[in-house]
Formats: structure tokens, C-alpha cells, sequence
């Protein structure tokens, strides 16, 4: 088994040195670009109507039926957002590109709420309702239904399948053994092999009833991680000033410059600091749509709102958070720490050594819920693709081999692999939200039209729009029940 998991690991490495480079110099370009393509055509949407987004997103708890409610497609967003990406890739951004790198994931978050904002309306204008009663929708769908394109939505699953069936999967398998290595010196075979045993039992199994446990776990965990981050910050509030003045002083410092193509204008803390942020807060990335697409919210814009106040949320709270407990602590700058350690020994500095143990059991959770749905996001593609018995269950085994082999490998290949497909994936959503811009500001300016004319529950009709029934648009989802 070891000879097999380092072959692959070569190959891995091979990858990366190869494709990760270049594909990361175009796909910068292109987020960026998208992200601010979105701002300026739809008018600053994500500070315009940011306060609105707070009010859909709380106005939306009441259910109506099967379908998940705009609160509960929320909450379900920013569980599987909050997480090892907040504590451990914030932790890898600053301990490889600096303390600025902090600042351009603020950039990244910032641009990519109007992303956001553009892929989860679009998820929403194309869901379908299936058998059971439920939405689903997703990339593959509007690629699919709206740009007629079907072989590039079975690219995206693909992609998708990649990045969040095995990479990312890997990414928390290496965080969970990082984290209790650290806290309770657990063995890392012996947590792989633990690891694909408990997933093993949900993804063959029990996956809807664990998913209702996470749901209610994951935002709570969440939760004592901020009051905990709170505390931090009220204990040191007089070092707030001096620790934000240096992550924007040092996001401009371009000394030490990133490689690849454009690597004369891009810094290793833009770079990184870009990197983490799509990791973290997954704007443009393609994968919030899926969980989007599930709400039985009135209007897409709604929705759209609502997922972009996940990404405010994520970053420039969570993440930030973070970063000033990190940067005020004795352990920044110490080439030894990095990833999830940094934040563990970062917390250990502030409040004892109950922050050692408090952090691991916190990643426990997060990491072990965050396999259960990256497997069911991926798992749906896989499904879109070829639903038989036979390909579902090699799909599954391989999900196994690489919680295992990011459970006994370095985290530098697990993390560069993700960054690698990732990037993938969300260069082909990117490219896709761009060609159905049009539909974003038409759905844009009717939810803008209902509230200035005094209507508070913004409702979409179809019937208005017949064209978009041309475009793949299922008439029977947004129907007119007035």
C-alpha cells in the first residue's frame, strides 16, 4: 500500500510542477477580471444591496415545504465555507506570502461577492424539481440548459468531482491528522485507516442522517470558534490597529515576487493570498451553486444575495479573525509552523494550552463533516455523468484511497493538488457565468424593479420572461401561483 500511495504521490508532484503554475497565472487573471466584470455591470451589487442581503437571509427561515428554505440553503453554504480553510489556509496564505496576503484574500472576497452573487441567482433561475419533490441545480445545469453545452457541464463535473471528491477530501484528512498530531500525538496511519473506516460507513450508508447531525454541529462549532476569536481580540484589542496597518502595508510589498508567466506583477502574497481566499470563501469557484439551488427561495436574485453574504461572511469576518490572532502572537514568522499548526500554537500563545486541544477537536468536526459533503457534492456529479451501481462504487472506493492518502502524506502536495484542480474547476465556471451575464441582470433588474416599486417579497414570473424559456428555463419551477 505504501509503495502505491508513493507512486501516486510522484505523479501528483509531476502535476503540479507542471500544470499548477500556469493554470494559476490565467485563472488569477480571470477571477479577478470576472469579479470586477460583475461589479461594474451590475452596479456594485455586493455593497448596494448588502444591507437587503441580511434581510433576505433572515427573512427566509420560514419553511414552506420539502425544499430547503433560503435560511437553511444558507446555512448549509457557510457550513461547508467555515472550516480548515479559515483556520489552516488563512495559517498557510500568511506563513508563505506574508502578512499581506491577508489583504488580497479581503480583495479576492470583496470582487467575488458579486460572483457569487451572479452563479447562485443563475443556480436558482435553472434548478429543477426532482422526483421526490426537491430542487437541485448546479453548474451542470445552466451549462447545460443555458449555454446548450453539455459536454462542457460534464467538464465542470468532472472537475468538480476531482477537486472536491479527492483534493479536497485529502486537504481535510491531512488537516485532521495535523491537528490531533499536534494537540494529542495521534498516529497518522492509524487516523487514515480510522478516517476510511467512518466515511466508509457514511458514504456506503447513513450520509442523510449524518448530513442532519452537521448541520446542526458545523454552525454551532462555528460559532465557539468566533467567541473564541472574540475573546482573543477583546484580550488584545490595543494590537488590532498596529496588525491591520501591517497586513495592507505588506500586501503592496513586491520584493518577493510570485514565478509563473505574469510573476513581474504578481507577489507571492497576492498570490497565495488569492489562492486560500477561493479555498475558503469558494466565490466563482462553481460549488455554492449546487447548495443554492436547493432553496425554494421566490425570486433568484434572492438567493443570490443571500449566498453572497456567505462570502462576506467567510472572509472578512471569519478569516480575518484569524489572521489577527495568528499576526499577534509570537509564532508568526517561524518558518517551522504553517497550516493548521501555526493557528493551533498561535492559540496556544493567547489562551493556554486549551487552545491546543480546543482548536484539534473543533478540526475534528469541521474536517470530518466537511468529507461528508464534499463526497455528496461530488457524489451528485458523478451521478450527472454515468448513474450506475458500478461506477458509483468505484467512485466511492476512490474517494477512500485519497482520505487516506491525505491522512499519511505532506501537506504541501495535498494543498498544491487542490490548488491545481480547484483552479480547474473554477476556470470553467468562470467562463460560463461571463456567457450568461445577460440572464444575471435581467433577473437583476426585476428584483430591483419589485422593491423600488414597494413590493417586499420580490416574486419571479415567468410569464414575464418567455424568452427564458428558450434559454432552458423550466416554466413549471417559477410558474406564477398568484
Amino acid at each position: 500500500m505504501e509503495s502505491i500511495v508513493a507512486q501516486f504521490e510522484s505523479m501528483l508532484k509531476w502535476i503540479v510542477d507542471n500544470i499548477d503554475g500556469p493554470l494559476w497565472d490565467i485563472t488569477v487573471i480571470t477571477l479577478l477580471g470576472v469579479g470586477l466584470f460583475f461589479t461594474i455591470t451590475t452596479g456594485l451589487v455586493q455593497l448596494r444591496l448588502l444591507p437587503r442581503s441580511i434581510r433576505e437571509m433572515w427573512s427566509g427561515r420560514a419553511a414552506e415545504g420539502e425544499s430547503l428554505t433560503p435560511f437553511q440553503a444558507f446555512a448549509t453554504g457557510l457550513a461547508s465555507r467555515v472550516g480548515v480553510g479559515n483556520i489552516g489556509g488563512v495559517a498557510t496564505a500568511i506563513a508563505l506570502g506574508g502578512p499581506g496576503a491577508v489583504f488580497w484574500m479581503w480583495i479576492t472576497a470583496l470582487i467575488g461577492m458579486s460572483s457569487a452573487f451572479a452563479e447562485s441567482s443563475l443556480a436558482q433561475v435553472y434548478k429543477i424539481r426532482d422526483p421526490n419533490g426537491m430542487f437541485r441545480g448546479g453548474p451542470a445545469y445552466y451549462i447545460t440548459k443555458g449555454l446548450k453545452a453539455p459536454w462542457l457541464a460534464v467538464a465542470f463535473a468532472i472537475t468538480l468531482i476531482f477537486t472536491f471528491g479527492f483534493a479536497f477530501n485529502a486537504v481535510q484528512a491531512n488537516s485532521i491528522v495535523e491537528a490531533t498530531r499536534n494537540a494529542w500525538n495521534w498516529n497518522a496511519s492509524y487516523v487514515g485507516i480510522s478516517l476510511v473506516v467512518l466515511t466508509a460507513i457514511i458514504i456506503f450508508g447513513g450520509i442523510k442522517r449524518v448530513a442532519q447531525v452537521s448541520a446542526k454541529v458545523v454552525p454551532m462549532m462555528a460559532l465557539f470558534y468566533l467567541i473564541m476569536a472574540v475573546i482573543i481580540l477583546g484580550m488584545n484589542i490595543e494590537k488590532v490597529p498596529a496588525v491591520l496597518s501591517n497586513i495592507v502595508q505588506s500586501a503592496f510589498d513586491f520584493s518577493a515576487m510570485a514565478g509563473g508567466m505574469f510573476g513581474a506583477i504578481f507577489s507571492k502574497a497576492m498570490i497565495m493570498g488569492i489562492k486560500r481566499g477561493l479555498f475558503s470563501n469558494e466565490a466563482g469557484m462553481g460549488s455554492a451553486p449546487n447548495s443554492a439551488a436547493t432553496s425554494d427561495a421566490k425570486h433568484p436574485a434572492s438567493q443570490g444575495l443571500i449566498q453572497m453574504l456567505g462570502v462576506f461572511v467567510d472572509t472578512i469576518i471569519v478569516c480575518t479573525c484569524t489572521a489577527i490572532i495568528i499576526l499577534m502572537s509570537d509564532n508568526y514568522g517561524s518558518e517551522a509552523l504553517r497550516g493548521v499548526s501555526l493557528t493551533q500554537q498561535s492559540l496556544e500563545f493567547h489562551v493556554g494550552e486549551f487552545g491546543l486541544h480546543f482548536l484539534a477537536f473543533i478540526l475534528l468536526l469541521f474536517c470530518y463533516t466537511s468529507i461528508i459533503g464534499n463526497y455528496a457534492y461530488a457524489e451528485t456529479n458523478v451521478r450527472y455523468i454515468r448513474n450506475t451501481p458500478s461506477f458509483v462504487l468505484g467512485f466511492r472506493l476512490v474517494v477512500l484511497f485519497f482520505v487516506y492518502f491525505g491522512a499519511v502524506r505532506d501537506g504541501g502536495i495535498v494543498w498544491a493538488f487542490a490548488d491545481t484542480v480547484m483552479a480547474s474547476m473554477a476556470m470553467i465556471n468562470l467562463v460560463s457565468i461571463i456567457l450568461l451575464a445577460p440572464i444575471v441582470w435581467l433577473i437583476l433588474k426585476d428584483y430591483q424593479k419589485q422593491i423600488q416599486s414597494g413590493i417586499q417579497q420580490p416574486k419571479f414570473k415567468i410569464e414575464d420572461y418567455p424568452n427564458l424559456i428558450k434559454r432552458g428555463v423550466d416554466p413549471e419551477v417559477w410558474k406564477s401561483t398568484d
